[in-house]
C-alpha cells in the first residue's frame, strides 16, 4: 500500500483507482483536489459515486466525509449531480 491509503475515507481499492489516474501521493491528491480527481477515477470506473468524492474532499482535509462542512457538501453534490453519468 502507498501513503494514499494512510488518509481518512481512502481504503485500498480507491488508493488503487487513484494510482491508475496518477495520483500517488498526497501532494497530488491536494494539488489535484477532489472534484477533478473524482473525474479522473469516473473516466476508468463510470459507477464512482457520491460517496466516492466525499471520501477524497475529507482525504484532502484529513477528515471523515461525515465530517466534510455542509456548505462544501452541497457544493459537492452540486458537481456530482452535474456530471454524474447515470
Amino acid at each position: 500500500m502507498g501513503q494514499l491509503s494512510n488518509l481518512p475515507n481512502i481504503g485500498k481499492a480507491v488508493e488503487k483507482q487513484l494510482n491508475e489516474v496518477g495520483i500517488i501521493t498526497t501532494e497530488q491528491l491536494i494539488q489535484t483536489g477532489a472534484e477533478q480527481a473524482w473525474l479522473k477515477i469516473q473516466e476508468i470506473d463510470k459507477s464512482a459515486c457520491i460517496h466516492r468524492l466525499l471520501a477524497i474532499e475529507g482525504a484532502i482535509r484529513g477528515i471523515k466525509k461525515t465530517d466534510i462542512p455542509a456548505e462544501r457538501k452541497a457544493e459537492l453534490k452540486d458537481f456530482y449531480n452535474a456530471h454524474n453519468l447515470y
